[in-house]
């Protein structure tokens, strides 16, 4: 991972990583059971596009654990982002969502559209993720609580999911089984359990911004990988309603294309930069 950055935003000591140089950050928002982590690999690709930051969000990562429920909400997330581009400076910001992450940051560009120069939604949904099993995220939460974060990541590795896509299994032999499940038992047992609890409940009953995708004015890229099931759908919705939104499918990818087909997710966050600067 690259090397961490801290500084104090609010209540929380962030974590982050930062790589190349520019006036406009493009800053990086993790998912779920993420960490800035998440885009270790393709931070040094992206940094020879400009200046590029990836926080850790509360809970995950080496940000702050507050170890109680309260804070884990959309709202309060999108205002650590808010708070985390103040103590850095930066005024406006090309801004990446990735699942999670991406719930987090249209919140952020419908509270401050004047910040966001440009945005790419990966992988994520303008609302409850009705279409996933609630019983998977209670249970996980009930273990969480209950048991820890060691007791939860065993359970996951000993019964992974029965449908697993062919782009995961590649992402699993190109790092080696090993490599994939150490990076993912790092992000687990990093979390605040509060964290994997109270943002299971609010992944199922979020309110939704549907209704306020029209007011988001600038240039939008919806990335989704054409495996990620339960994205796929939510994808389009969000590029046929965001006024000036293009909609890429990743061939070959499902819920995390920058690992599954980094050459494509790269040339279209490039591609996307490119015009959104102006370059």
């Amino acid at each position: 991972m690259n090397e961490a950055k801290r500084i104090q935003v609010g209540d929380l000591e962030v974590e982050y990583s930062e790589a190349g140089s520019g006036a406009r950050p493009f800053v990086l928002v993790h998912g779920f059971t993420g960490s800035r982590d998440d885009f270790a690999e393709v931070l040094p690709k992206l940094s020879e596009h400009g200046y590029t930051l990836a926080p850790d969000n509360r809970g995950h990562g080496g940000t702050t654990n507050p170890g109680v429920p309260e804070g884990y909400s959309l709202e309060q997330m999108q205002a650590d982002l808010g708070g985390f581009l103040d103590v850095l400076g930066h005024e406006q910001v090309d801004l990446l969502g990735h699942s999670l992450g991406g719930m987090i940051s249209l919140r952020f560009v419908l509270a401050h559209p004047e910040r966001v120069a440009s945005l790419v939604l990966m992988d994520t949904m303008p609302g409850p993720m009705e279409n996933m099993p609630r019983q998977f995220f209670e249970a996980g939460a009930k273990v969480a609580r209950e048991h820890g974060m060691a007791t939860l990541f065993a359970g996951m590795r000993a019964r992974p999911p029965a449908m697993n896509p062919e782009a995961v299994k590649r992402t699993m032999e190109r790092m080696g089984e090993e490599r994939y499940w150490a990076r993912i038992e790092a992000k687990i047992l990093a979390m605040d359990p509060e964290a994997f609890a109270e943002l299971s409940t609010v992944l199922m009953d979020q309110a939704p911004v549907t209704d306020r995708l029209e007011e988001i004015a600038c240039p939008t890229l919806v990335l989704v990988g054409e495996h990620d099931v339960p994205f796929v759908e939510p994808a389009k919705l969000m590029a046929e309603r965001i006024p000036n939104a293009r909609l890429k499918v990743i061939e070959s990818a499902a819920h995390s294309a920058q690992f599954e087909n980094e050459a494509a997710w790269l040339d279209a966050i490039q591609t996307h930069l490119h015009s959104a600067r102006g370059d």
